[in-house]
């Protein structure tokens, strides 16, 4: 195997005395694993953060191989991530992206949303921007993973006006008039998911609580919770409701 590619860094994990084993989101191979000699060392170690851009190559004598991977920083965004909520978006899309998918299976739409994310990060965007751009990262991941919400008509009347919540059985949206009377037992829909309005703290929270639901129930397996924590982080750093 040999694979010469730009990247993002995702998760990093020791590997005997100095090395490391990488994985790194791609453009069209998805999500790929590597061994790093002296990952950890002092050198390596800041290019290694996750979040960042590098330009990766992996080298395997066969498929079956951990290959051997070699990197060179392209866009140093771990360092620029200034603040709690902008580091625990970056933890937690990083730790997220790693946790679900599966290697080896492209999801370039992923990686072009994780890329323009991490550079907003870099940038400074403010806390509000960051908690719109996980819930619509989220949301697109689900998709991606063949569990997306069907946010395009009531799933009692068929309406298409005043979406207002989504079932948390079967990920579709409710209309506000169908789903008052139960409205305990639904998950708040945000208007800015829908192009319906410009995203609030509130509908933010209601993003994040929407999504996560279907994460959990769906995507994220016993392995993929210990991520979890990561998020409650992100959530407690962003505008309250």
């Amino acid at each position: 195997m040999h694979l010469d590619t730009p990247a993002i860094v995702c998760a990093m994990l020791p590997h005997g005395e100095h090395g490391a084993v990488v994985r790194f989101l791609t453009p069209a191979n998805g999500i790929v694993a590597g061994y790093v000699r002296g990952g950890r060392s002092r050198r390596l170690r800041p290019i290694l953060q996750a979040g960042n851009g590098v330009a990766l190559s992996m080298r395997a004598r066969v498929d079956t191989q951990l290959a051997a991977a070699t990197v060179e920083l392209t866009d140093a965004r771990a360092a620029l991530a200034v603040g709690g909520a902008a580091i625990a978006a970056l933890d937690w899309l990083t730790a997220l992206t790693a946790a679900a998918l599966a290697e080896d299976d492209p999801h370039p739409a992923l990686y072009r949303a994780l890329d323009a994310l991490a550079a907003a990060i870099a940038a400074g965007a403010g806390p509000l921007a960051l908690g719109e751009g996980v819930v619509r990262y989220e949301y697109l991941l689900l998709s991606e993973l063949g569990f997306g919400l069907d946010l395009s008509a009531c799933a009692a009347t068929g309406t298409t006006a005043d979406l207002a919540y989504v079932s948390p059985r079967s990920s579709q949206a409710v209309s506000r008039d169908a789903g008052l009377p139960y409205a305990a037992k639904l998950l708040p829909l945000p208007a800015f998911l829908i192009g319906a309005a410009a995203a609030d703290s509130a509908s933010i929270h209601d993003g994040l609580k929407l999504t996560g639901h279907f994460l959990e129930r769906d995507v994220l397996t016993a392995r993929g919770r210990d991520t979890l924590g990561a998020r409650e982080r992100l959530a407690n750093r962003l505008p309250p409701r």
